[in-house]
């Protein structure tokens, strides 16, 4: 870590005098890094710390906040410091409007179609984000088939009969907006009753729904937060339930069985 952290250092070209390791960092390492000059960053590395700095960027411009990127090469990404020392549960109004801003980027031309610009990954799970024109296809190709290689052949079975059904079960084409992608309280920088900052994202353009959808995974936003950002459409538990299913999926591939009960419990809330 020491190495990633003078590589930072040397980024911004500054000299290292400190760093720690911060909370997380399950796919990658993050680290605060005091500069000789008195500065103090956050320095990552990850699958892709360029594309990752574009998402910010491309998230930032919506008037979403997100930490400045300082710096950035293939090996590592340089963020600026943000203030992390609130709780979540006091942030849901404010988290609302973020994410309402977040959602209104739109993909370029104003075009219907869902995807992004180029790959990423999860840890060692890529994540294609090639365009398609229905958001189904989408979902199909992109966020559920690309597991079944990787999976029990019994849940692949089960996936695949949930993917014939994603035309009768996700909107066609509903208006494209930019996602965070992997948004749960632990990618929510927040200080006082305020969101300081989004991070580790996953972007692409695609039904806002998602977000909500995973953000309620390992959280559970108040009847407050939906008043602010807006109730989901009728239906929505069962949307829900399969936009879920990619996270419990990724989990599944990158830390064991201990995820399988998550995904049965999503499959069988989408009717599976």
């Amino acid at each position: 870590m020491t190495r990633l952290a003078r590589h930072g250092a040397a980024l911004l070209g500054a000299g290292l005098w400190n760093w720690h390791a911060l909370p997380g960092g399950d796919v990658a390492q993050v680290l605060l890094v005091y500069l000789n000059d008195g500065r103090r960053v956050v320095v990552k590395n990850g699958p892709d710390p360029v594309a990752e700095a574009d998402m910010l960027r491309t998230l930032g411009r919506t008037g979403a906040p997100v930490p400045d990127v300082l710096a950035v090469d293939g090996d590592a990404l340089v963020l600026q410091y943000l203030p992390a020392d609130g709780r979540l549960s006091r942030c849901w109004d404010d988290l609302a409007r973020v994410i309402a801003l977040a959602h209104t980027g739109r993909p370029e031309g104003g075009m219907v179609r869902y995807g992004w610009s180029g790959g990423y990954a999860v840890g060692a799970v890529t994540v294609c984000n090639d365009w398609t024109e229905t958001w189904p296809d989408f979902w199909a190709q992109r966020r559920i088939g690309v597991h079944l290689d990787h999976v029990p052949i019994d849940l692949a079975r089960q996936l695949e009969a949930l993917m014939r059904r994603l035309p009768d079960l996700l909107p066609a084409t509903p208006a494209p907006c930019l996602l965070h992608g992997d948004l749960w309280g632990g990618n929510v920088l927040v200080s006082g009753q305020h969101v300081t900052g989004l991070i580790d994202p996953c972007c692409y353009y695609g039904h806002a729904e998602v977000d909500l959808a995973t953000l309620g995974v390992f959280n559970q936003p108040p009847a407050g937060f939906y008043a602010r950002y807006g109730m989901p459409g009728r239906g929505h538990e069962v949307r829900f339930a399969i936009y879920r299913l990619w996270i419990a999926l990724v989990h599944l591939r990158l830390f064991g069985g201990t995820y399988r009960p998550m995904v049965a419990q999503y499959l069988n809330d989408a009717g599976f």
